[in-house]
């Protein structure tokens, strides 16, 4: 079911695509009468059509190119027609005036195109074989990106670079007079050969950074001198960066030099501010610098198709940390038995992993806690205010489609009804960002809630932070805007956002979470205290409203482990179609919770036994399942899980002295080969016979 802003875009769309065919079809029509002024009129219309349209509906135009009416289809078409109706008119001569005409457009679009081919040969001078952020790369001569319009938008030079010859011409049209084309044509000429030229500056030795070899070599000098010890592996679609970023404070804050190792160029951008190097190797061939490094042991947030390239590499070891763990399959997938060690929160993910039967030897489980969880607050007792707050965060529908995976579609409205019908709740809604994406049922009654959650609000009312507290907000959003905003001019490519991203400028990564707690707290500060609240974008983060939250209502998935280390209230819904006892059987992180129904039977109760501690009977459930699932609090999660990527870095050496105790035996040094080079040639019956020993 299409959302209620989808189709009025489509119709605008559609009618856009129609307009452009009526105005080629009445240029057509108008050149052949012809009849200038809707000759003029159309042409001038079709190509301001396209310009738009190329600025602010570049996709819409994709689709003409699929069936290969590209823009330089279409303006070769429109200057076509332009020639057609020139030749129609009176008073314009074929051979005096339409030829030079002819010819200098044709020299254009000759020059058109090899603006394109010096582009074409710029863009992959500029394509390093790898990509590095927070390292200092300036020995490799790294210069600014020449202007986007020349280098990257062919369409858009094309058509901006054609303005001043469609005008000329069209002139020429209604005055018959063709010195007005020749200029028009001329200023297109000089615009486009002047581009093709200034362009090919960035050919010349001066403004090249070094070739391929010379990177990789200086690559290996600074892998030499930085000796990274630990790293972080990731691999994923650009949706999947919060799988990295959410382990970048524990990277950071590990014993010894940290790394972190990319696959995908555009991964690069999209990791959160950090003061740790990053290194993309976008081809296999690159990445095997590492082998030859001081790196130890990498640790991996995900399962991807480009991890089994890096698990070659055999002076590393790997660990399999995860992105968030629950009773959902694929926390215990197959693949983890890839790595030399799996690390786990808690007993109740060495217990997963053995009753999955996947392979994964018990001995390679390792408890490290989960360290990022340190900012969620401990529970505190029952709410003071006048409101409890609830927290509604339910998961995405999956890959499988199966119902038991989002309450969304069957229990959510339900939920939520009961919720709003209580005048004490104020309602914190926080869907996942991948609600709809499979099932559009899940997405249509995502829309629902939102409409009701609104609408309840309207019915609503009391005292609401004065100006001064949205103020606030506007400052710490400026501030924390600077510091995370990735300040680039448009035309900067690859090469320039690296140079720009040199050795991080103090801590940036202290920096911004300072500048973030300052901006959740003005956030929450800014709402009156009665007021729901939709949730749906990267800010507030879900650790934030854990901590605003008197109460979670959830589904299956990682994010009720991680309430679980508050120890407060919560609820699970149980949509598989279990029983209540089947469903606490099936999955462990659910069994202090609050079974709810999808009619959302006992929200009533469950928000009278969160004003009343006395009546919570999960109270000491909740504390022993808190430590089955995260692992005990002394020591800490992050002493714990340092500890684990220090032993797990001492098999790497060990495994590294191994092997050199072993090529030390196996090859005779130099000296030994010099000597027994000079008895086999002294007597070479000696050595034959000893060649005929080995071969026999």
């Amino acid at each position: 079911m299409p959302s209620a802003g989808l189709v009025p875009r489509r119709i605008v769309q559609l009618s856009a695509l129609f307009a452009m065919l009526a105005l080629f079809t009445a240029q057509l029509v108008s050149a052949l009468l012809p009849y200038v002024p809707v000759f003029i009129a159309a042409a001038a219309a079709n190509l301001a059509l396209d310009i738009y349209l190329q600025y602010k509906q570049p996709g819409l135009l994709s689709l003409l190119g699929k069936i290969r009416f590209d823009v330089t289809v279409r303006q070769l078409l429109r200057d076509m027609l332009v020639l057609v109706g020139l030749l129609r008119i009176d008073g314009i001569e074929p051979l005096a005036e339409q030829s030079p005409l002819t010819i200098t457009l044709l020299a254009f679009y000759a020059l058109h195109f090899g603006c394109q081919a010096v582009a074409v040969m710029v863009r992959r001078s500029r394509a390093l074989p790898i990509v590095t952020r927070n390292i200092d790369a300036s020995a490799l001569h790294l210069t600014a990106a020449p202007p986007r319009i020349l280098s990257r938008r062919q369409a858009h030079r094309l058509l901006t670079f054609s303005v001043p010859g469609t005008v000329g011409l069209l002139l020429t049209a209604a005055t018959t007079h063709a010195y007005w084309g020749v200029i028009g044509l001329c200023v297109s000429l000089a615009l486009i050969g002047g581009g093709a030229l200034y362009l090919a500056t960035w050919l010349l030795p001066k403004k090249r950074a070094k070739n391929d070899e010379r990177v990789m070599e200086w690559l290996d000098q600074w892998l030499a001198e930085y000796k990274p010890t630990v790293g972080m592996y990731f691999s994923g679609g650009s949706t999947s960066a919060y799988q990295a970023n959410m382990w970048l404070s524990t990277l950071s804050k590990l014993d010894g030099k940290p790394l972190i190792v990319l696959r995908e160029r555009f991964m690069v951008q999209k990791i959160d501010a950090t003061d740790v190097p990053i290194i993309c190797f976008p081809k296999v061939a690159t990445m095997f610098s590492l082998e030859t490094s001081t790196l130890k042991m990498l640790l991996h947030p995900a399962n991807a198709a480009k991890t089994s390239q890096v698990l070659r590499i055999p002076t590393i070891k790997h660990a399999f940390i995860n992105h968030g763990e629950s009773d959902k399959l694929s926390s215990c997938n197959p693949y983890a038995k890839a790595y030399d060690e799996v690390w786990v929160a808690g007993p109740a993910a060495r217990d997963r992993y053995q009753l999955a039967d996947i392979g994964v030897e018990d001995k390679d489980v390792v408890e490290v806690g989960r360290p990022q969880l340190s900012p969620i607050l401990p529970f505190s007792g029952a709410p003071t205010g006048p409101y409890t707050t609830v927290l509604y965060a339910p998961t995405w529908e999956g890959w499988d489609g199966n119902p038991g995976n989002t309450s969304v579609v069957l229990a959510g409205e339900n939920i939520v009804r009961e919720l709003l019908a209580d005048p004490g709740v104020r309602l914190l809604y926080k869907p996942h960002p991948m609600t709809g994406s499979q099932d559009p049922r899940a997405g249509a009654a995502n829309e629902r809630i939102k409409a009701m959650i609104l609408a309840a609000n309207t019915k609503r009312s009391g005292a609401r932070p004065g100006p001064e507290a949205a103020a606030e907000l506007e400052r710490r959003t400026a501030a924390l805007d600077e510091l995370t905003a990735r300040k680039f001019r448009k035309s900067a490519d690859e090469q320039e956002r690296m140079m720009l991203q040199g050795t991080p400028d103090g801590d940036a990564q202290a920096a911004v979470a300072e500048a973030t707690a300052a901006w959740e707290a003005a956030f929450w500060a800014s709402f009156p205290e009665w007021e729901h609240q939709i949730i749906t974008g990267p800010r507030p983060a879900i650790f934030s409203c854990f901590n605003q939250a008197d109460l979670l209502i959830s589904d299956v998935s990682s994010v009720v482990s991680d309430w679980l280390s508050s120890e407060k209230p919560y609820a699970v819904a149980n949509t598989a179609g279990m029983s209540e006892a089947e469903f606490r059987a099936s999955f462990p992180t659910v069994s202090a919770a609050t079974i709810l129904t999808p009619e959302a039977d006992g929200v009533a109760a469950l928000l009278k036994a969160v004003r009343a501690p006395e009546l919570d009977s999960h109270a000491e459930a909740r504390a022993e399942l808190k430590e089955h699932l995260l692992g005990p609090s002394d020591p800490p999660s992050l002493a714990r899980f340092n500890a684990a990527a220090v032993a797990l870095c001492a098999k790497s050496d060990a495994r590294r002295a191994r092997m050199a105790s072993r090529i030390d035996a196996d090859i005779p040094g130099q000296r030994v080969a010099e000597e027994a080079a000079e008895e086999m040639e002294q007597d070479p019956t000696e050595s034959n016979g000893a060649e005929d020993s080995v071969t026999a």
